[in-house]
């Protein structure tokens, strides 16, 4: 059997789990101050004169205000000088007004009036009767579309060069939050490992993740559940839309992460309930070699798709895999840049010629995907330090004893 696979029950392992949240910082308006004023001074780099952000991460990245996005447009106008203003609807300024973490003007919009025109008499009144206008790049088209109707004389341009920017280099003090988040990501999988027994499903493994989290103090993803694959069904990269069944001798792949203050963790474990087959070990070994490969292609001052190319080569040059994406092989990128969001700038793929720097967190996760027998994703966060690449958690020891515990 797999080393810290099985034996153990989901009573036992809650009875053992404690809140590991204890000491954390929050991020605080000294942080958001320092987003703000960095995005302004690449706005005037780039000749940019204002930034829309709208009911996103982005506004709550730079604003810390956290809004839910709805039909009504909600949001804030950021100019390349000057104070931020926050846009709401009239019936909803004194709730977003007691929400202001960065103090600022709201300027509101009446139920039959249109909001794209108030984002653009805002604008004006700040001093841009035209100019160029960086709309957030996670804006919903139906609010992009009003601004282009009453703003045509402003040029709408994507905003992503300046809150991808902002967003993909981190802080000490968020990668000290996303440390944490994979250090409790990490305790979740091994006790998820250990509850496994044959004939358990995998809605039952699911419960128990998050329930996990709960007790250690991880907040998991409102959205989706958690990937939790047996046998054939770990070929496919996000999952299948019907529940398994664990066999002795299946493949197990859990694919967790959760937000502590808001930072991401992402993180994939897989290996063998039982004994590993020849054919199991070999497919699993090539995909360790990989993912170190990968991480040694992470240098700084190194484009992203380095990382890729490293994991990649060594993958496609092996017999019996494909090129190109194809399957059996490496189908998809090698990994992509987290933070506030799972995915998020910038990404590790083929093309990307973005140098690697100090402060970018990253998955290496490069997943051989061998559809009608089994896939396998070794999937660990990494970070851009002064002196070079280093990772969150370190990745799985070996196909016999992944967690490590004989090491």
């Amino acid at each position: 059997m797999t080393i810290g696979v099985g034996g153990s029950t989901a009573e036992a392992e809650f009875s053992n789990m404690r809140d590991m949240t204890a000491g954390i910082v929050p991020i605080d308006n000294s942080d958001r101050e320092a987003r703000l004023a960095k995005a302004q001074a690449l706005m005037r780099e780039q000749g940019i004169d204002a930034l829309y952000l709208d009911t996103t991460v982005n506004l709550n990245y730079f604003t810390g205000l956290n809004l839910k996005l709805t039909e009504r447009l909600h949001g804030a106008i950021l100019p390349a000088d000057g104070a931020i203003t926050y846009l709401s609807p009239a019936f909803e300024e004194p709730k977003t007004r007691s929400m202001l973490k960065i103090e600022g003007d709201i300027r509101v919009w009446e139920e039959h009036e249109d909001p794209g025109a108030l984002v653009i008499d805002t604008i004006e009144s700040l001093g841009i009767p035209s100019g160029r206008l960086a709309i957030d790049p996670n804006a919903p088209f139906f609010n992009v579309d009003g601004l282009r109707r009453a703003g045509n004389r402003y040029e709408l341009v994507n905003g992503a060069s300046i809150t991808g920017a902002c967003r993909s280099v981190k802080s000490e003090r968020e990668i000290a939050l996303m440390q944490r988040s994979n250090e409790i990501t990490l305790e979740v999988h091994k006790a998820a490992a250990r509850i496994l027994r044959e004939g358990i499903g995998t809605v039952e493994v699911e419960e128990f993740v998050l329930e996990a989290y709960r007790r250690l103090g991880g907040k998991a993803p409102q959205s989706g559940r958690p990937i939790v694959l047996f046998g054939e069904a770990t070929a496919y990269p996000h999952g299948v839309d019907y529940p398994q069944t664990l066999n002795d001798g299946d493949m197990v792949l859990l694919d967790l992460g959760c937000f502590v203050a808001d930072y991401r963790s992402d993180m994939t474990r897989t290996y063998v309930f039982g004994e590993p087959t020849p054919r199991q070990r070999e497919v699993w070994d090539l995909e360790k070699a990989a993912q170190a490969a990968g991480f040694a292609a992470a240098k700084l001052g190194a484009p992203c798709e380095a990382v890729d190319y490293g994991a990649r080569d060594l993958i496609e040059a092996t017999p019996g895999y494909e090129k190109e994406y194809g399957a059996p092989g490496l189908t998809h990128r090698t990994g992509h840049g987290i933070g506030i969001e799972v995915h998020e700038e910038s990404y590790i793929v083929r093309n990307n010629k973005r140098p690697l720097e100090v402060g970018m967190c990253f998955s290496i996760e490069p997943m051989i995907c061998i559809y009608g027998e089994f896939g396998i994703r070794l999937e660990d966060c990494a970070y851009m330090a002064e002196d070079g690449v280093r990772w969150f958690t370190q990745p799985c020891h070996s196909v016999e004893d992944p967690f490590g515990y004989e090491a």
